[in-house]
Parts: C-alpha cells; structure tokens; sequence
C-alpha cells in the first residue's frame, strides 16, 4: 500500500504549472543628489517607474542610448553604484478614490497624516493629456470665493485658471485658503497641493480648514521643505490626478498650486543634476511645457463628457514686484487672467492687497451672476479713476466738485474692498454691500466709519433682513422688487446708524 503523503506529493507536482516571467533588470551606474543612471533597461518607458533592490522606486526620465537617468522617489543614501534595478511595466500614477476627501496625503497619494490607510478604487497617472476643444465648453457659472475685490473686479468661473501672483508675505496663501473656506455647501471638491512648502505652514493651514470645517471636502497633497526634489516635482500633477478622478465622476473641483515658482526650481534642479541643457535664468528650455501642461489640464466639460470641472488657482512669487521675470510671464500667459498683489498695498492696511489695475480675469463678468453684474458694473472704472486722481487729492481746495466726489467715492470704495483673513463672504452678503457702495448710500458716511458701517449693516441683515439675502439668492439679479426691498432696509438702519 503506497503513502498517502507521497500520492499526495506526486498529484501536487502533476499539477504544478509555472509560467516563466520575463523582468528588464539593469545595473546603477552611478547615484547621489536625487538621480541614479542605470544601465541595461533597453526596453524602459519614459515615466515608467524603476524598483531598486532595496524597494526604493524611481521614474525613468532621461532616456539615452546606452544609459537610463532616475529621478529617485526616496533618499539617495540606501543606493549604490553596481545595485540591481528593474522596469515595473508601470507609468508613474496616484491611487484615487473619494476616501482621499478630508486626507493630508504626500506627492505619491500616500497617507501622511497618522488616520490609517486610503483604499484605492483605481489608479490615475500623474501625466495626462488635456482634455480637446470638443470636450470642453466656456466657462459660465461662478467659482465664488468669498472676497469682495475679488468676486467683483476679477470674477473666477468653475473651469478657470487664474493666478494669483506677488512678493513674498502679501496674502497670496490666505486669498487661496479664504477660497476653499468660501465653498462650503457648494459642492465643490477642494485640493491643496504644497509644492516645497514648511511643514509648519502646511500644518497651521491643516488646523485653518479643520477650524472653519473645510476638511470635509479638502484634500491636502504635500511636498515639504524636506522631501527630495522629485515630489515637489510630481505633487502638482498628482494633485490634478485626483481633480480627474472627481471630474470624471460629474463633480467641480477647485485645486490649488502653492507654489509653482517652486515647482519650476525643484524641475530645473532635477534637470541640471540629469545634466540637461540649461536656458534662461538655468531653466531647462521646457520649463514652459512643464507648466502649460499641467495647466490645461484644468478645464470645463460639456454635457456628453460628464460635465465636470477644473478650476485652477496657480500661485507665482515674484522677487521685488517683478512680473516680467522668466517664470511669472510663462504663467501668466498660460493662465486666464492673473490677481496681482502689491506689497505697498499690503503695508498700507489694504488687504488683501490687490492690484486692481495689473489684476484682470479673461472670463470676465461671464462669470458673475447678475446681480453682482449689477452692482460692480462702475466700480472697476470708479477705482481707477479715483487712482489716477488721488495724486490730485492733497490741492483738496482747487478741485471741481465732480472728481472731488470721485475721490470721495474712491476712498470709501477702497475701504470697503477690505477684508479680513478666514472670514469669506457669500454671495448674497456681497450684493448687499456693494449695492449700499456704487448706489452712493454710503457717500454721507465718514471714511473712517465704513468698516463699522459695513459690519453693523450685515449684522442688522442677518437679524431683520433676511428676507433681502433670500431674495436676491432667488431671483440672482436686482430686480425692481429687490431694489425696492433693499433701500427700505438701508434706510432704516442709516436712521439708526447715524443717531
């Protein structure tokens, strides 16, 4: 009688079937300063990842004829020259999926913020093509974001991409957060890409959302200070992955990239250490590409594509205001429209510090809603008048009565323009205001007053006046009704506002 045990080997072996699996391994030639130069992987793909022998990973970008340079997804350290390394079959893509909502994650769309793992329900590449001139359609519905200065003088439609551009410290960062706080029951998906950024910055912009209950729709992408150059190279496009995915499924999404000023010194010391050759400013000559690509990517679908939407808000810093540097001039000719703010501005209490001459959006009032139309139609034109007459205002007694009253006029518009940080408005509130501004209700009331004007008259709204934000909310436009509506409540509080 034969063993049981080895009848039962005999049938496992009979069994056993092994498919031969073909792997491309190559050999490093040389590593360090973020980049390995591999030998032996003939048939690698540009933007393929490579795994080293010690589970590092790596994307092929530098695909030469007896050589492959890496840009290294990890520290440089555990890699030596003679290590094994081989192609994965693999374009460099970011697990996507809607459990990333509320999740600080890294440039890989890892999870970095201690809360346990992030399912996958598919993976995105980092690279994409942007979506045609068929798939899309203009932009026409508002990305509203809460400040004034903004909403009406350089409306953002959902599709846009506007840049927000300036010095360092002149609120580039707090218009971006104030946008993301403003689209709270919009239903809009919000990403924040840190591209370079302190963790400390990233961590007290963390604690702002969680605060004003923004995280519930927020997703954070970081690259910090620390991290090598190549996730501050890849974490703009592993932001706007996500932003696909949730597009994909009809939805709008907001993505912010702060900063891509960054972003082109991370890519240009990827290049030179790749040895590529370098153009202005050390600039590899596609830094242009590297930006319009990602850019375009923002966009508006029409309805046989799902409809959604890609609004990009890009940050640029300039060095001493100036705008016709290599960088800031590619971007703003990529971009639809630019907000520019002045550090000048900033220290003479005007915040957020705008620009209103230099700032411009290219969707223009196609983005607004009518009533807002309504409002900020002369305001644009009031300020730049009052800009270029302000010079004027210290001969107070020579001036004629109608630009005496325009640079009165400017003075109170500017005052209401201000706005403190983390506190967005919405919509209706902003009609409210600026209604009381450009109709010359507030021409009686000191310049120096306005700020409290401005808030006692939305606290007495919020309180008696109601009726007045439901109606302009229904109707979207001033019409005869709302108008009426809104001077009987201004003129009761003035009455009160004065006594």
């Amino acid at each position: 009688m034969s063993n049981p045990l080895i009848q039962e080997l005999k049938s496992r072996i009979a069994d056993f079937h092994h498919e031969p699996k073909v792997e491309s391994v190559g050999t490093v030639l040389e590593a360090g300063d973020g980049v390995a130069r591999v030998s032996g992987l003939s048939d690698v793909m540009s933007s393929e990842m490579i795994e080293f022998e010690n589970g590092t990973f790596g994307v092929a970008q530098n695909l030469e004829e007896g050589e492959v340079g890496v840009m290294l997804l990890g520290e440089t350290s555990g890699i030596f020259e003679g290590m094994t390394a081989k192609s994965t079959g693999r374009i460099l893509s970011v697990p996507v999926s809607d459990a990333v909502i509320g999740r600080v994650v890294s440039a890989l769309g890892l999870p970095i913020d201690g809360k346990g793992e992030i399912a996958a329900d598919a993976y995105y590449p980092v690279e994409k093509i942007a979506p045609g001139v068929i798939t899309r359609q203009s932009v026409d519905q508002p990305m509203q974001t809460g400040i004034k200065a903004i909403d009406a003088l350089i409306p953002i439609g959902r599709g846009q991409r506007e840049l927000i551009i300036g010095d360092r410290q002149t609120g580039k960062t707090a218009i971006a957060i104030d946008t993301i706080l403003n689209q709270k029951g919009q239903d809009i998906v919000c990403i924040y890409v840190a591209i370079g950024q302190k963790e400390s910055k990233i961590a007290r912009i963390v604690s702002e959302l969680e605060k004003g209950g923004a995280m519930e729709y927020t997703t954070i992408v970081v690259a910090g200070a620390s991290d090598p150059a190549a996730l501050s190279y890849i974490a703009p496009y592993a932001g706007c992955a996500l932003g696909e995915y949730f597009m994909d499924k009809g939805k709008d999404v907001l993505v912010i990239y702060d900063d891509l000023s960054k972003h082109a010194v991370a890519y240009r010391q990827i290049s030179l250490i790749l040895r590529r050759p370098p153009g202005r400013e050390a600039y590899p000559g596609d830094v242009f590409y590297v930006h319009s690509r990602l850019l375009e990517r923002s966009a508006r679908l029409n309805t046989e594509n799902g409809g959604g939407s890609i609004t990009a808000l890009p940050i640029i810093e300039t060095q001493a205001g100036d705008v016709s540097a290599y960088i800031p001039t590619n971007v703003i000719s990529i971009t639809d429209g630019q907000i520019y703010l002045e550090t000048d501005l900033f220290y003479k209490g005007i915040r957020p510090a705008l620009n209103v001459g230099l700032s411009v959006s290219r969707v223009g009032s196609a983005a607004q809603i009518k009533a807002m139309k309504q409002v900020a139609g002369t305001l644009r034109l009031d300020l730049a008048q009052f800009r270029e007459l302000e010079a004027f205002a210290q001969f107070g007694s020579d001036l004629d009565e109608k630009t005496r009253s325009l640079i009165e006029r400017g003075r109170r518009a500017t005052e209401m323009l201000k706005q403190p940080q983390y506190a967005p408005l919405p919509v209706e509130k902003e009609v409210a205001i600026l209604y009381v501004l450009t109709r010359g209700h507030v021409d009686d009331i000191k310049v120096e007053e306005i700020g409290r004007f401005e808030r006692e008259f939305l606290a007495y709204l919020d309180d008696e006046g109601k009726d007045v934000f439901e109606a302009i909310l229904k109707e979207k436009a001033l019409t005869p009704g709302v108008e009426e509506l809104l001077k009987e409540r201004i003129a009761v509080f003035k009455k009160s506002f004065i006594a």
